[in-house]
């Protein structure tokens, strides 16, 4: 027909134009809206409320239209909120496990029926999640409610929970907290982004006319996530675990430092992660995988592509073809136009050039996709994309050069890889730091993953059998004293040094023995020349002296540490089970020297001092039978393909050592941390350091890489203070002082670092209430997971 604008299927194909957006008039989501006359309350004990003289905030859609208002709460709606969670918890803690998956399953039904509601007010909001994935969600995790008591014994749920959100943060990644703390029978309290509020009130409405008890979850919205600090301020609450943004988790993070109340961060928004295409992949698939991620409306990772050298010119070509005819993307805010514009312009001052199907409007909202070919690895546009369709272009030779620049980014969130070469995609997969791996595929998501975040991209472990237990404790285990933050200068914290001393060598014969520390393999003086005294059990007199380690002392332990701990980390399992076994051997043979250092230094007596160098001995031979019996394996997905799930090292470990058992502690936190692949730096008990310093004749006789292990003496502050402010050292495992635990809650935020914290008295020699004498299996399994994160693989078998 003449003047037809009709296309036909080649023409289709030819420009590989984006359709028609699908409309949708909202008519379901905008009725519960209405009902609820577009000003939406609290959901606390079961029901909405709306207090009066509360402030509100409004929430517009992607064209500025007034979808609906939030209330801001107040200390009052958070004491009436932790009130109505504890007699929730009381309610949903004591039904059976099947009573609980039963209510969960139910769920699905009520999503049945209300699903199209869900689904378009996400979308109206921004929180866009399908309800086939709440569906999904639920049935995986009401099994796992049922299989509690039979599958994770010994376990108990902590109590009420707090989940804070961003508003940038999608409702999949808020409900994939909400779900297993409520599977595994604690009470929620939802601290919605304003986004994301809606959706949450929506499905806590459902939750409670499903049969979930009152109270078993409540929604408190407010103005921005310090909202989150005032709710875990209130001593009825548990713990509160984070998602979203890196911004608003380190301000959560400083917010509750000192409030003795256990915080994880999952920054799952704004993460930079490599999409590698090698020279054996198919890359018309692993273009349009680029061009179907990179550029969306809204998506929660920044991609960097990495092309192999002998291919880009034809990835290149490929880009510009599949880009011709692409239409400008919406933007955030005009904001967002300022910072893309100004990356443009600082990627073209460093050589880059652009591909993009149009020249970017002069104005507004709104850019084309853009790739920046010719990027540099330590661009700032690189490490820190701007917020738009911006996708950076970088090479690399061989499949070394290709891992080394795919961990070049501070994130290690996830990586996408295309080759059609599965040993090169597995070697590689293992070789990035990353916590979800997709081979030939991007963005596939299911809550049977486990997903750690590694580097700087979180503390937690969300989804999987293994993101279960951040909501559960063991009932031998001794959480933070609440309390309220002290008032702190943390840049003076730590500098009050023990008075250093340099011994007098006159008189060798009646001068106290001298101790050396063991950096780097080599026992070795502190760089500063100093020690410390360390006293008699009563204080009256000097039995020795040991090093006053410092900041020093640290980075050269820590650069020994991430000399060797790769290689230890390849390790076999059996090698390193046969590495400990000497080492127990070797603590054995050096026994007598070992009790006789514990019995002068606690006043123990030698039968005592004997006993728990025997108990060290079966602990480290424990470690030993443990590393091969290394969990993990195959995931069952529901989709076609296969998923693996591995358990990895943490990196480098900083472990400042209870007064307690001295010995024992010592060589059950060595070895957990080295079991799994890990190197540490150790810092002994300030109080009875000796047992650390006899064992280092047992280290120095061992097979142990030099370097793995590393025990640096000094002021316990001082050397927190050294840890905490290392970049390298991903996680810190620290028994000491309420203000010492406040220091490191503040300050591991950048990068962010695991902690593991126990309060002690040092009068009293308490260290939390954990008993280092039991040989439980769940004592052992938490000791386990607390040395390891997890590495997500999937491969698409079509």
């Amino acid at each position: 027909m003449a003047g037809s604008t009709i296309k036909t299927v080649y023409d289709i194909f030819q420009s590989m134009e984006s359709g028609p957006a699908a409309t949708s008039s909202y008519a379901t989501a905008k009725a519960w809206l209405d009902h609820h006359s577009r000003s939406l309350g609290l959901f606390i004990d079961g029901k909405f409320v709306c207090p009066a003289d509360r402030q509100s905030r409004s929430l517009t859609d992607s064209k500025g239209v007034n979808v609906c208002s939030t209330v801001c709460a107040v200390k009052d709606d958070i004491s009436q909120c932790a009130s109505s969670a504890v007699n929730g918890f009381k309610a949903w803690s004591t039904l059976s496990c099947y009573q609980r998956a039963k209510v969960l399953l139910r769920l699905v039904s009520v999503l049945g029926q209300h699903g199209q509601c869900v689904s378009e007010l996400s979308e109206l909001c921004g929180a866009s999640c399908s309800s086939s994935t709440l569906v999904r969600l639920l049935q995986y995790y009401s099994s796992w409610a049922q299989l509690r008591d039979t599958l994770i014994t010994n376990w108990t749920p902590l109590g009420v929970v707090a989940v804070v959100v961003s508003d940038d943060c999608s409702l999949y990644s808020l409900m994939l907290k909400v779900l297993p703390a409520l599977a595994m029978g604690n009470s929620v309290i939802i601290v919605p982004g304003l986004n994301n509020a809606p959706p949450a009130l929506l499905l806590a409405q459902l939750f409670i006319g499903a049969g979930l008890p009152t109270g078993a979850l409540n929604v408190l919205t407010g103005s921005d996530v310090s909202l989150g600090a005032k709710v875990a301020q209130n001593p009825n609450i548990s713990y509160v675990t984070y998602s979203g943004n890196k911004q608003d988790g380190v301000m959560l993070c400083k917010d509750t430092a000192g409030m003795g109340v256990p915080l994880s961060v999952s920054p799952c928004i704004g993460a930079s992660s490599p999409f590698i295409v090698f020279e054996s992949a198919d890359i018309d698939s692993a273009v349009d995988g680029v061009i179907e991620t990179a550029f969306k409306k809204k998506r929660e990772v920044n991609w960097v592509l990495c092309v192999q050298e002998n291919i880009v010119d034809k990835v290149v070509a490929r880009l510009k073809l599949r880009m011709a005819g692409m239409k400008c993307v919406a933007l955030h805010s005009d904001g967002d136009r300022v910072l893309v514009d100004a990356a443009i312009q600082e990627a073209q001052q460093q050589g880059a050039t652009l591909i993009q199907p149009c020249a970017a409007p002069p104005s507004g909202a709104q850019y084309p996709p853009t790739v920046l070919c010719g990027a540099a690895p330590s661009s700032p546009f690189v490490v820190c994309p701007a917020p738009g369709p911006l996708l950076p272009l970088m090479t690399f030779r061989s499949h070394t050069e290709g891992v080394t620049l795919g961990n070049h980014t501070p994130h290690g969130q996830a990586a996408s890889i295309w080759t059609e070469d599965l040993t090169l995609a597995l070697e590689t997969a293992k070789s990035l730091s990353v916590g979800s791996v997709w081979v030939n595929s991007h963005s596939v998501s299911d809550p049977c993953m486990p997903v750690s975040g590694h580097k700087d991209s979180g503390t937690c472990t969300d989804g999987g059998q293994e993101g279960l237990y951040q909501f559960l404790r063991l009932p031998s285990s001794s959480p933070l004293p609440r309390s309220s933050p002290v008032s702190m200068n943390y840049s003076n914290f730590g500098t009050a040094a023990c008075p250093a001393i340099i011994p007098d060598d006159s008189d060798p014969a009646s001068a106290p023995k001298p101790y050396l520390q063991f950096v780097g393999g080599k026992a070795c003086k502190s760089v500063s020349g100093c020690s410390l005294a360390v006293r008699s059990p009563g204080g009256s007199g000097v039995l020795a002296y040991c090093p006053d380690g410092g900041r020093k002392d640290v980075r050269n332990a820590v650069e020994a540490a991430i000399k060797v701990q790769p290689g230890w980390m390849k390790k076999s399992p059996c090698a390193r089970a046969q590495s400990l076994y000497s080492l127990a051997k070797g603590l054995e043979a050096k026994r007598q020297d070992v009790a006789a250092s514990i019995n002068i230094q606690t006043g123990l007596s030698m039968d005592e001092a004997e006993k728990e160098v025997e108990l060290s001995i079966a602990r480290l031979s424990d470690w030993a039978a443990y590393c091969d019996k290394v969990h993990g394996g195959a995931l069952p997905m529901p989709q076609s393909g296969s998923a693996l799930s591995l358990p990895e090292a943490l990196g480098v470990v900083g472990v400042v050592l209870p007064d307690k058992n001295p010995l024992l502690s010592m060589v059950t936190l060595l070895g957990a941390a080295i079991a799994t692949g890990n190197a540490v730096v150790m810092v002994p008990s300030q109080k009875y350091p000796l047992p650390a310093l006899a064992f280092i004749q047992v280290l120095q006789s061992s097979d142990l890489p030099a370097g793995l292990v590393n025990i640096i003496t000094g002021g316990r502050d001082q050397m927190t203070v050294a840890l905490a402010n290392h970049s390298v050292i991903k996680a810190i495992w620290y028994w000491g002082s309420a203000e010492g635990c406040q220091y490191l809650q503040h300050t591991c935020t950048s990068p962010l670092k695991t902690l593991r914290l126990f309060c002690q008295k040092d009068e009293e020699g308490k260290d939390g209430g954990k008993d280092w004498t039991q040989s439980n299996p769940s004592f052992m399994e938490e000791m386990w997971r607390n040395a390891v994160q997890w590495k997500s693989v999937w491969i698409p078998t079509a």
